[in-house]
C-alpha cells in the first residue's frame, strides 16, 4: 500500500489572484500533510502564478509542480496530475476555489470508514458575499451504495447531473481500473461523460455531508461564461455518454435519462449560441444532428414528446429526425 494517503490535483491557468486564498485554506486541513501529495499543474499561465508557487512551495512537505508552456485544458491537465499521483485516495481542486478548515480530513475519514470506490459531497457557492449550500442530489447518506443508484429517476436531478470533479474523493482503484481519467483534449464539458462512466462502471460509492468546498461563481474570466467553439465540446461529451449507455447491459433502463439530459442541455446551448456567428451555429447544428443519430429513434421519439412545446420547437431542427416525423411528434 502506498505511504501517500492523499493526492490533491490542482490545475490552473492564470490563477494568481486566487492562489493565496487556496493555499492558505490547504494549510488549515489538519495533520494530513505527512501523508499527502500536492500536485499543481500550471497550465500555460502568463500571470504571476510561478511566483506564487515558488513562495508557497516550502509550506508543504510534498509539492509537485508540472508546467505546460501553453494551455492544454482542464481535462488534460487533470490527467497529467493523475499520471504522477501516488495517493491511495485522490481529490481534485480548481485554482480559483478554496476549502473550509478540515474539509479534507472529513473526506478522508469517510473514505477510510466506508471503503467505497468514490465519495461525493455537497459544496458551497460563493458569489460576492453570498454563500449558498448546494446539495448533491442523493438523500441517502453515509452508507455504501451501488453507483447505478445515482443515475435514475429520469425526470429528477440525480448524481449524473452533479458532475463536479472537485465534489468528492476517489479511491486509487478507480484510477487503476481506468475509469477516473477525463476524456482527452476537452476544453469544456469534460466531466459529463466522466461522471456517467463512474456511475456505470465503478463498484461502490457514497454521499457524505461535507459542504466545505467554496466554489466561486460569476468570475468574468471563467470559460463557462465565454461562448465560442470550445463550448461545443458538450456535443462530443454526449456522444461518449451515448456510447457508454449503448454498451451497457442496462441500456434500455438508462437511455431515457441520457436522452432527457441531452435534450435539456441542447436546448440551453441553442439559446446560448443564438447571438453567435452563423458558422458557429451551423457547427452546433451539424454536430448535434450527428450525435443525435446515436440515439435509438423510438426512444428519442418517446422522450421528445414529453418535453414542453418550447423545448420541442427549439431543438427540433438539431435532431437527426425527418421534419415530417418531428411534426408528428409535436402534435
Amino acid at each position: 500500500m502506498s505511504t501517500v494517503d492523499l493526492s490533491i490535483v490542482i490545475p490552473a491557468k492564470n490563477g494568481a489572484p486566487y492562489l493565496n486564498t487556496l493555499f492558505s485554506s490547504l494549510q488549515k486541513q489538519g495533520d494530513i500533510w505527512d501523508s499527502a501529495q500536492l500536485i499543481f499543474i500550471n497550465d500555460g499561465s502568463t500571470d504571476e502564478t510561478p511566483h506564487v508557487l515558488e513562495q508557497v512551495s516550502t509550506s508543504f512537505p510534498r509539492f509537485d509542480v508540472l508546467t505546460n508552456p501553453e494551455a492544454t485544458g482542464l481535462a488534460n491537465a487533470r490527467n497529467q496530475g493523475l499520471d504522477i499521483a501516488e495517493g491511495e485516495h485522490i481529490v481534485f481542486l480548481d485554482g480559483d476555489d478554496w476549502l473550509a478548515p478540515d474539509h479534507l480530513p472529513t473526506l478522508l475519514d469517510s473514505a477510510h470508514r466506508l471503503d467505497v470506490d468514490f465519495i461525493r459531497c455537497d459544496h458551497t457557492t460563493v458569489e460576492g458575499t453570498k454563500r449558498v449550500r448546494k446539495f448533491a442530489p442523493m438523500s441517502v447518506r453515509n452508507i455504501a451504495l451501488d453507483p447505478r443508484a445515482g443515475i435514475l429517476p429520469i425526470h429528477e436531478p440525480t448524481m449524473v447531473d452533479y458532475p463536479y470533479a472537485w465534489a468528492g474523493i476517489f479511491h486509487r482503484r478507480v484510477l487503476d481500473a481506468g475509469i477516473l481519467k477525463f476524456p482527452e483534449n476537452f476544453m469544456t464539458a469534460e466531466d459529463r461523460s466522466w461522471i456517467w462512466r463512474l456511475h456505470l462502471q465503478a463498484q461502490s460509492f457514497a454521499v457524505v455531508d461535507a459542504p466545505g468546498i467554496l466554489y466561486r461563481r460569476g468570475l468574468t474570466n471563467s470559460l463557462s461564461r465565454i461562448v465560442d467553439a470550445r463550448q461545443l465540446d458538450f456535443i462530443r461529451a454526449f456522444g461518449q455518454i451515448f456510447d457508454l449507455v449503448a454498451a451497457d447491459d442496462q441500456a434500455e433502463e438508462f437511455w431515457p435519462k441520457a436522452i432527457r439530459n441531452w435534450l435539456a442541455i441542447l436546448d440551453h446551448q441553442i439559446t446560448r449560441f443564438a447571438a453567435s456567428p452563423g458558422a458557429l451555429r451551423s457547427q452546433l447544428r451539424r454536430g448535434s444532428r450527428t450525435i443525435s443519430a446515436k440515439i435509438p429513434p423510438e426512444l428519442l421519439r418517446e422522450e421528445f414528446v414529453l418535453q414542453k412545446s418550447a423545448r420541442q420547437l427549439n431543438v427540433s431542427s438539431y435532431l437527426n429526425v425527418a421534419p415530417s416525423l418531428i411534426a408528428e411528434m409535436m402534435k
